[in-house]
């Protein structure tokens, strides 16, 4: 059964974008932070939700660094049938939220709406005590989005999702972040990116980000998986393909 758990205070958060009018066409007026990790008691995960409204910013920010990646399963369904899951993983099913993400054997997985929030909230994340984890927040939209591109395309959405998160410009320094790559396919928003704080290991972030109703609203669904660098030949692999599987069913 999977644990039930409420959010808390984290030092690092992707952000996470949402509409909040029609007169505002980026859709970047209202924004929102989410992120999950194991704590370092029982191994239950804790997350952060922050809000930004306009140029004001409440929470913890983090920064970027470099690296190379690529999408490999993007543009083919890995999950086409339940035969082709690889070995070492399951199919974790959504029928509520109509969804499909391939997980590992053996990860644990926890839910929660944050309060104040209208959002649902799934991590999945390892028995072992751990900053890596994969998150799937859902949150409802307004009416005049109905697509992706109501965002604008991949390209102005990263750019806008990472450049909000750095702060290696300021002096002192702050969190740097870098925009490794970003990509549209089937409906959906690929992205990567860094994060690093001055004098920490960075953290690498896969997202997945598509559209999706429910019968009476549309849904932002945004599939969020994070690693730190040093941890990446254990976790790099297996949260790629995470994100990369997710399906709408």
């Amino acid at each position: 059964m999977a644990s039930v758990w409420s959010p808390t205070a984290l030092s690092l958060c992707p952000r996470i974008f949402y509409p909040s009018s029609s007169s505002n066409p980026t859709g970047f007026r209202k924004q929102h932070a989410f992120s999950c990790k194991s704590s370092q008691g029982d191994g239950k995960p804790s997350c952060y939700v922050e809000e930004q409204l306009g140029t004001r910013r409440r929470g913890f920010m983090l920064e970027l660094g470099f690296a190379a990646f690529s999408f490999p399963a993007i543009v083919s369904d890995a999950m086409a049938k339940d035969n082709d899951v690889p070995e070492g993983f399951r199919v974790y099913t959504d029928d509520e939220n109509k969804y499909k993400i391939l997980i590992p054997k053996g990860w644990k997985i926890g839910t929660g709406q944050p309060k104040g929030f209208n959002s649902i909230i799934t991590a999945f994340y390892p028995e072992t005590v751990t900053g890596s984890n994969v998150s799937i927040l859902i949150s409802g939209l307004g009416a005049d989005f109905t697509r992706m591109e109501s965002f604008g395309n991949v390209d102005a959405f990263a750019e806008t999702l990472v450049s909000g998160l750095d702060r290696s410009w300021i002096n002192p320094p702050g969190v740097k972040a870098k925009l490794l790559d970003c990509k549209s396919s089937k409906g959906m928003y690929y992205i990567q990116y860094t994060l690093q704080n001055p004098g920490e290991s960075r953290r690498y972030l896969y997202e997945a980000l598509g559209m999706a109703s429910n019968g009476w609203v549309n849904r932002l669904f945004t599939v969020t998986g994070q690693f730190m660098e040093e941890e990446s030949d254990k976790y790099s692999s297996e949260i790629e393909k995470m994100v990369s599987s997710f399906r709408f069913i």
